[in-house]
């Protein structure tokens, strides 16, 4: 577990931007198990690529015409059980984080893993969200 001081303003990032934080995998379930709508998922970390890439590119990305009907995160290294739970959703992916994932009618469509997010813009990954969100949402 990292220490709440430090990750309590990595999740509060990406909170303010309308995010939903799922802490359980109750709370998980509840959401994914929804099959009308479209649901994206940020797996956020603690890495270095979660902070420069993935979140500011999820921010960027949700500021766009057309987004997901929720907006939800589960925090890795944090909320275990929860990122195990929402992890599952995401089959057959391995676990990745960060990592991005886009849900419609409860079925997964559209997957960013770290290897995709890592080393790329924040306009680059918003980008591909957007042409996700242009199709599916």
């Amino acid at each position: 577990m990292y220490p709440v001081e430090l990750t309590t303003p990595m999740a509060k990032d990406l909170n303010d931007y309308g995010f939903e934080s799922l802490s359980t995998p109750e709370a998980v379930s509840e959401v994914m198990e929804q099959e009308e709508g479209t649901v994206l998922v940020v797996v956020n970390s603690v890495c270095g690529c979660a902070a420069a890439n993935a979140r500011p590119g999820a921010k960027l990305a949700v500021q766009h015409d057309k987004k997901p009907d929720r907006l939800v995160t589960v925090f890795a290294g944090v909320d275990h059980n929860a990122t195990a739970k929402a992890r599952e959703y995401m089959l057959p992916y391995p676990p990745s984080s960060p990592s991005i994932a886009l849900f419609k009618d409860g079925r997964l469509v559209h997957f960013l893993e770290r290897h995709h997010i890592e080393g790329r813009s924040k306009e680059i990954i918003a980008e591909n969200l957007k042409m996700a969100f242009d199709r599916y949402c």
